[in-house]
C-alpha cells in the first residue's frame, strides 16, 4: 500500500474541507442551542462554509501550496465565525437573544482580525494567499453586518458592505483599477471602523440618531478612503513600477 505524501495539495483540500464543515456545523448547532436557528439559518451558514472551502482549496492548489500554516488557520477560524454571522442574519429577526448572540460572534470575529496578520509575521508564514483570504473574510463580515443594519437604518447603509465589491467589479472593466496601491496605515485604520460601528449598530445600544450619525461618518471615511485610492491609481495609470500592496 502507498503511503500518502503529507504535503499532498489533495489530502491538504480534504483536511481543509472537513476542518471548515466540521466547525462550520458545531457553530451552527451551539447558534441553534442558543437562539433556535432555523433551516434558512442553517442553508445559509453550510452555503458560506462550502464557499469558502472551495475557494480556498482552488487559491492553494494555484501557488502550490502544500500545507495551510497557522496565520490562514485562524483566519479559517474566523471565518466560521463570519459563517455563524451570516446565518443569523440570514435566520430573520429573532429577538434580543439573536443579537446579544450575533454581536458577541462578530465581536469575536473582529478580534481575531488582528492575530492572524500577527502570527503570519511571527512564523514567517505571509502569503499574497492568506492576506487575500483575510481580506475576503473581512468584506463579507462587513457585508453581512451592513445587511443586519440596514433592516433598521435603511438600505442606504448596505453601501458600507457593497462598496469593495463594487470596486472589484469595477477593476474588470478598468484594469488600472487593478494596480497594487502602496500600503497605507489609514486604509486600515478605516476598514476597522466599518466592523466596530456596524457591531456597535447592530446591538442597539446607542439611540437611533447617534447611531445614524455614526454610521453615515463610517460610510463617509470609507467613500474618502476608496476615493483617494481611485485617485491614486488614475493619476499613476501606465506607470510601468509601481509599489507593491
Amino acid at each position: 500500500m502507498a503511503i500518502q505524501d503529507p504535503r499532498d495539495p489533495c489530502r491538504l483540500g480534504r483536511e481543509l474541507t472537513i476542518g471548515m464543515a466540521g466547525g462550520q456545523l458545531l457553530l451552527l448547532a451551539l447558534l441553534w442551542g442558543a437562539v433556535g436557528l432555523g433551516p434558512v439559518g442553517w442553508l445559509a451558514g453550510a452555503v458560506f462554509a462550502a464557499v469558502t472551502s472551495v475557494a480556498l482549496v482552488l487559491a492553494l492548489r494555484r501557488t502550490w501550496a502544500r500545507r495551510l500554516g497557522p496565520a490562514n488557520r485562524v483566519t479559517l477560524a474566523r471565518a466560521a465565525l463570519v459563517g455563524g454571522v451570516t446565518a443569523l442574519v440570514a435566520n430573520g429577526p429573532g429577538g434580543r437573544p439573536l443579537v446579544v448572540v450575533l454581536v458577541a460572534v462578530a465581536s469575536v470575529a473582529l478580534v481575531l482580525d488582528g492575530v492572524d496578520g500577527h502570527v503570519a509575521r511571527r512564523t514567517g508564514t505571509a502569503s499574497a494567499v492568506g492576506a487575500r483570504f483575510d481580506m475576503e473574510v473581512d468584506a463579507f463580515l462587513i457585508l453581512v453586518l451592513s445587511g443586519f443594519v440596514a433592516r433598521s437604518l435603511g438600505a442606504w447603509v448596505l453601501t458600507i458592505g457593497a462598496m469593495r465589491y463594487a470596486f472589484v467589479a469595477a477593476a474588470r472593466v478598468l484594469p488600472w483599477l487593478r494596480a497594487p496601491l502602496p500600503p497605507r496605515f489609514s486604509r486600515k485604520v478605516v476598514a476597522a471602523l466599518q466592523g466596530i460601528v456596524l457591531v456597535v449598530a447592530s446591538a442597539g445600544i446607542v439611540p437611533r440618531p447617534a447611531t445614524t450619525a455614526l454610521v453615515g461618518l463610517a460610510l463617509a471615511a470609507l467613500v474618502c478612503s476608496f476615493g483617494r485610492d481611485v485617485v491614486w491609481l488614475w493619476r499613476t495609470r501606465g506607470t510601468a513600477h509601481r509599489t507593491a500592496r
